[in-house]
Formats: structure tokens, sequence, C-alpha cells
């Protein structure tokens, strides 16, 4: 029997660093998105409807070979699904549009705010004040933002604009989450992405027009590149993994976005970090970090 323990263990320990693994992927693949949406020569909203669309027949195909049913879902479900879409499209449009204005880390990182505004909504929900631990994830927070913003505004007017474009988006994928939380107990996860894109596209397509942006990539690379990168890789490896680990450890790997995305922002756009940048790079993603264990959310 102790040999079967022993062997079971020795079994169930690669599984463990392949999800590992596959966590860290998934993040560092999510982190390259920028930069594929700043080399595309559409417009960056532009960019984010080919992500969604390119994209469209490889979720069916994942959502079917998961045994996901695609029809029947109902009306309500697929009401609130198509009102959590049109949120989503808004927030892609909003954080391409501040990652051609504002610094990679920084995009990456306001971004992800999501999180600190689900912890919020969890105190509104429960009608609770913060507790503990979450009263440092608000002050850090908000220490680290002040202190990006003020960075930005520092460096060009049109970077803090840009830092507010990635806020707002951050903060239009919470409303996502928060529309999508009945939906997201009864439809699988692929299911429910593949209908999120079929609703999304169209409204990136319509504000790609309206803002009168080139649609039709000359350059087809970079915009493949985002597609199966950020979407089918990144968002693949993330369904795939983070199912096996608690909040605490899905946040931390979340900060190997800000991390990859800092990195090559530096080497390939030429943006310099300074120590007080970083400073605050680590005080909103420790924020971050504590967001998502006390109040998880999926991205």
């Amino acid at each position: 029997m102790e040999k079967d323990g022993g062997l079971q263990d020795a079994l169930v320990q690669p599984r463990q660093w392949l999800l590992l693994l596959a966590l860290l992927a998934g993040n560092v693949a999510l982190a390259l998105g920028p930069w594929f949406v700043r080399l595309a020569d559409t417009g960056p909203v532009s960019a984010g409807f080919w992500r969604l669309f390119l994209a469209l027949p490889f979720l069916a195909l994942f959502a079917r070979a998961s045994g996901q049913a695609l029809t029947g879902i109902p009306r309500r479900t697929l009401a609130l699904v198509a009102l959590g879409a049109v949120t989503f499209g808004l927030d892609l449009a909003s954080w391409h549009v501040g990652i051609g204005l504002t610094r990679l880390g920084n995009a990456t990182l306001f971004g992800n705010a999501g999180s600190i505004v689900m912890l919020f909504w969890g105190f509104i929900v429960a009608r609770s004040l913060p507790q503990g631990k979450e009263w440092i994830a608000i002050v850090f927070a908000l220490a680290g933002a002040a202190i990006l913003m003020g960075r930005s505004a520092e460096i060009s007017t049109e970077t803090l604009v840009g830092d507010l474009f990635c806020l707002t988006a951050g903060l239009l994928y919470a409303v996502y989450l928060i529309t999508l939380q009945g939906a997201r107990q009864t439809i699988g996860s692929w299911s429910l992405l593949v209908w999120v894109s079929i609703f999304a596209c169209p409204v990136l397509l319509a504000l790609a027009l309206a803002l009168g942006e080139p649609v039709w990539p000359t350059d087809w690379d970079p915009v493949v590149g985002l597609f199966i990168v950020s979407q089918l890789i990144g968002q693949g490896l993330l369904v795939y993994a983070m199912g096996h680990f608690p909040p605490l450890v899905i946040g931390l790997a979340l900060l190997t976005q800000p991390a990859v995305a800092a990195l090559y922002g530096y080497s390939a756009f030429g943006e310099v970090l300074l120590p007080l940048d970083i400073i605050g790079m680590v005080l909103l993603g420790s924020a971050l970090v504590v967001a998502r264990a006390s109040r998880p959310v999926t991205r």
C-alpha cells in the first residue's frame, strides 16, 4: 500500500508542475497581447475585433470537445450574456486604446483593476466593511495607482489619458463579471466565451468604424498573433489551469503579466522604469494579489 501511495504521489507531482506551468504560460501569453496591439496596422479597436472574431471557430471546437452545449440556453441567460458581452466589448476597446497611449506595464496593471472593483462589490453585496488584509489591498491600490498616474502625468498628458482608458477598461471588466455571475453557473467556460465573442464582435466592429479606424489589416501577422497568443493560448491555458489552484496562487501568477509587459516595453519600445515606477507597480500588484485571494476573478 505504501508503494502504491508513493507511486501516486510520484504521478501527481509532475501533473501539478504541468498545471503550474500552464498557469504561468497563460499569464505570459496574455501579457504579450498589448505588444501585438501596438504592432497591428489596424486601429486598436479593430485589433480587438479580429482577436475575438478569428478565435470564434476554435472556441466553438473547444466547447464541443468539452461536451459543452452551444444551443438550448435559456433566453433570460442569453440576454444577460449579451448585456455582459457589450460591456466586454467596451472593456476591450477601452483597453486597446489605452495600450497605445501609456506604458505597457501600466496598461496591464490598470487593465486588471477589475479584481479590486470586485473586492468592493463583495463589500456592497455582503453589506460589510473591509477586514484585515482587505484594508491593506485598498491602501496599496490607491497608493500604487497614485504613483503610476503621477509618473504618467510627468511624462505627458497623453500617457495619463492612456492610464485612464486602461483603468476604465478594468472597471468595465468588473461590470462584465458581475453581469455574468449567474450565467457562469449554468454555461460552461468555453460555451460562454463563444457567446460572449458572438455578441461582442459587432460592438467592436461598430466602434472601430465609428472611430474611422482601418479595419482590414495589410499585415496579418500581428492580428493573427494576437488571437492565437492572447485568445487561444492565453485564455485556453488559464481555463485549463485555474480550477486547480487557490485564488492566492492565481493572484501571484497574475504578477507575471505586468513584469513581462514592462520587460518588452523596455526592450522593444524603450519604456524606461524608474525606481518610483517599480514601487508603484509593486504596490498595485500586491493589491491585485490580495483582491484576487479575497474575491476570485477569472480573466
